[in-house]
């Protein structure tokens, strides 16, 4: 179901708690509200209202969903401009142009746990909702 983007910074400021097999609809929410907007790249649970620690994310042409995300590795720090469906102003914030982080998905009733290392502006984009679950307003 698509979702309204939250933009209350008391909201967004929390931390996400941890996303489990019963949170599949969040994530489900989550993929239509990213499919449904266009010049959007990443969304995070909280910015549709739920504090779960779950992202989506575009990467050539799809959408990517990931539960409980944890950057494990970060190399090549840089400082980025970005902006957010949340917030008006643009911000700077420091990156790593290559990450590797671990994650889980669903399958088969339970959460799967997976490791995906991504570089460029990929990386960056992950990064940003990754902030989001720790309440950063990015």
């Amino acid at each position: 179901m698509i979702k309204e983007i939250v933009k209350d910074r008391e909201f967004l400021s929390k931390p996400a708690e941890a996303a489990t097999i019963e949170d599949v609809e969040v994530m489900q929410d989550l993929r239509d509200t990213l499919e449904s907007l266009e010049d959007a790249v990443c969304l995070a649970a909280n910015q549709i209202g739920s504090l779960k620690a779950i992202i989506a994310y575009e990467d050539g042409g799809r959408i990517y969903t990931m539960m409980n995300p944890k950057i494990k590795i970060a190399a090549q720090p840089y400082t980025a401009q970005e902006s957010c469906l949340s917030l008006e102003e643009v911000t700077e914030v420091k990156r790593f142009r290559m990450i590797t982080v671990t994650y889980q998905v669903p399958q088969e009733g339970n959460l799967v746990r997976r490791t995906k290392r991504f570089s460029g502006w990929t990386a960056e984009v992950v990064q940003h909702a990754i902030d989001h679950c720790a309440g950063k307003l990015v």
